[in-house]
């Protein structure tokens, strides 16, 4: 390992630590060195507020002189919330600077190193870039496609079942896989399920964590049929907002938005647009999401190559039956050629279960 890697790991390290804190802006570490000596380490805390190299900059104070500084992500080179942190760098007298990758905001995107590079600043790009861009794939596509990164999660038993044919699934999987979900909730600005869910569950999709972020909760209710009486309506623990189509009630409606719950139409006579539904998320700055629905919401957002990743666990059981619901319904795909593939997939065990994780092959009805 060089001592370019060593420091861009470290830096990495502490950009990581806050996943779900910074939304919808990027994961970015910074550390600077002087003298083979640390000197100075920072990260972005949250949206609005310095970057991570500003904070590396003030511990390091007079000491940034001379000094090379490793940022997870290409320094900005504009005004935002915040000034340039390019010309903090500058201004500084930083010798050399260590990126990871450059950044894909359109703002950014090259510019940072070339103010960097005609001040007279050595660059080094392309040091853990592979880490530092999985580290920031839900900012990587938001930024780009202002839509939001979406992670589908099931927890079956290893046949595939979500339940019993009797419609029992508490639980499938074990605590500690239960606990590793909560923690994926709070690093999600969204969570979506279907409103059968809620009328069968009455859940309160939440991040019962320490120190958990609650994310916006999203119902798919293309009639409204959610009770006025489900924790989702009533508990005020988070923001909840329903998708519906336009055949629903309007004093359905008026009472739901008189609880506080918004409640957004989609494009549809009788089911729920999913393609309108990632569009307004966009729109709103939901920049992930998180869907703990059934096979037919599952299905819906698969087929139609909404998915960006997924997260399954199995439990080391088997259910059986024919009409035991599985984590992925709909119509199916008709010929094997055409399944969806997911690629760099990766298994571990958690509690009794393991989880996987991967990325699917786009494909589907994508508009």
């Amino acid at each position: 390992m060089s001592s370019h890697e060593f420091y861009m790991d470290l830096a990495l390290s502490n950009a990581k630590n806050l996943k779900g804190q910074t939304d919808p802006n990027p994961l970015v570490g910074s550390v600077i060195v002087n003298d083979n000596r640390i000197v100075g380490i920072g990260t972005h805390l949250k949206a609005g507020e310095p970057h991570a190299e500003i904070h590396a900059l003030r511990m390091a104070a007079d000491m940034s002189r001379g000094a090379t500084i490793y940022v997870t992500l290409e320094p900005c080179s504009h005004f935002g919330r915040t000034g340039p942190c390019a010309q903090a760098i500058i201004t500084a007298g930083i010798k050399k600077v260590v990126v990871a990758t450059l950044d894909p905001n359109p703002l950014v995107s090259g510019n940072g190193v070339r103010m960097l590079e005609e001040a007279g600043i050595e660059v080094i790009v392309s040091v853990r870039e592979e880490e530092s861009r999985k580290m920031n794939e839900v900012f990587n596509k938001f930024i780009v496609d202002k839509t939001p990164f979406v992670t589908l999660k099931a927890a079956s038993t290893l046949d595939g079942k979500i339940a019993t044919h009797s419609l029992d699934s508490k639980w499938i999987t074990s605590e500690e896989a239960r606990l590793d979900v909560h923690l994926l909730r709070s690093q999600h600005m969204a969570i979506l399920v279907g409103v059968g869910t809620v009328i069968e569950d009455d859940p309160e999709l939440t991040a019962r964590i320490p120190n958990g972020r609650n994310p916006l909760r999203l119902v798919l209710d293309s009639t409204l049929r959610i009770p006025l009486d489900s924790k989702l309506v009533t508990d005020g623990i988070a923001d909840t907002w329903i998708f519906t189509s336009r055949n629903h009630t309007n004093e359905k409606r008026k009472a739901l938005e008189n609880l506080g719950i918004s409640i957004y139409e989609t494009n549809k006579d009788t089911q729920v647009d999913v393609f309108d539904v990632v569009r307004i998320l966009g729109e709103k700055g939901i920049s992930s999401l998180f869907i703990e629905g059934g096979g037919t919401i599952n299905a819906a957002f698969l087929e139609n190559g909404l998915i960006d990743k997924v997260v399954f666990y199995f439990a080391p059981k088997l259910v059986g039956g024919k009409l035991a619901p599985t984590f992925v319904e709909g119509t199916g795909i008709e010929w094997m050629k055409d399944a969806i593939n997911l690629r760099d997939g990766e298994f571990s065990k958690i509690g009794k279960d393991f989880k996987f994780t991967g990325y699917p092959e786009k494909g589907g009805n994508t508009r």
